[in-house]
């Protein structure tokens, strides 16, 4: 059997180091980033009240996330309570595989945008870049419509932190930490929109 290239103290220090990097980060989201944290679920709320939708997109992992806080929103999260209307626009390989075949894959989320989002909806718009094109058309194509627009980025934000009515930015350049802070965030949200919405 051959050595590992990895010893075991070796691996225990990566295991400590790769920990402490996304247990500073989600400090720095505890310190400087609540207001925003809070106002995001806001918006959330106020579209559930007042009879509308969520829309969530992404790509990759962040596909991973939309499908994730969807089913938060339509199953349950923490509470029993009435199911919220919420929609992963990641999950139809008919859907996206058509779209991408006939007008492109950077429109596989707009057009989706295009035909289930009303004003008064919000789409939570999600990269880690924060320049994916299909996110930033899927925005743009949300404005038109009247709807607030959420993201979720990382390292400086990109061109996605320009274009969102409220963006949340992750600071770092390595994916998978600004993976795990988007995820503590959608966690976050959902508990507050439930509590909002159902109470304690």
């Amino acid at each position: 059997m051959k050595k590992p290239k990895y010893s075991l103290p070796e691996m225990k220090r990566e295991v400590g180091d790769q920990l402490r990097e996304s247990a500073s980060l989600k400090t720095h989201l505890a310190e400087r980033e609540a207001d925003a944290i809070c106002r995001m679920a806001e918006i959330v709320t106020d579209s559930f009240r007042g009879g509308g939708k969520l829309l969530i997109c992404g790509n990759g992992g962040s596909a991973a996330d939309a499908q994730h806080l969807s089913g938060e929103l339509v199953g349950r999260f923490l509470k029993e309570r009435a199911p919220l209307s919420c929609i992963a626009l990641t999950v139809d390989t008919s859907i996206l595989t058509s779209i991408g075949n006939d007008y492109g894959f950077e429109h596989v989320f707009s057009r989706q945008v295009a035909a289930h989002g009303r004003a008064g909806d919000v789409l939570l718009a999600i990269s880690t870049s924060g320049n994916s094109p299909n996110v930033l058309r899927a925005v743009d194509e949300a404005h038109r419509l009247k709807m607030k627009v959420i993201a979720l980025s990382g390292g400086e934000g990109g061109a996605l932190a320009k274009a969102a009515d409220l963006c949340i930015t992750i600071p770092s350049q390595c994916c998978p930490r600004i993976q795990e802070g988007h995820a503590t965030i959608g966690h976050i949200m959902c508990g507050l929109v439930e509590k909002s919405l159902f109470g304690e």
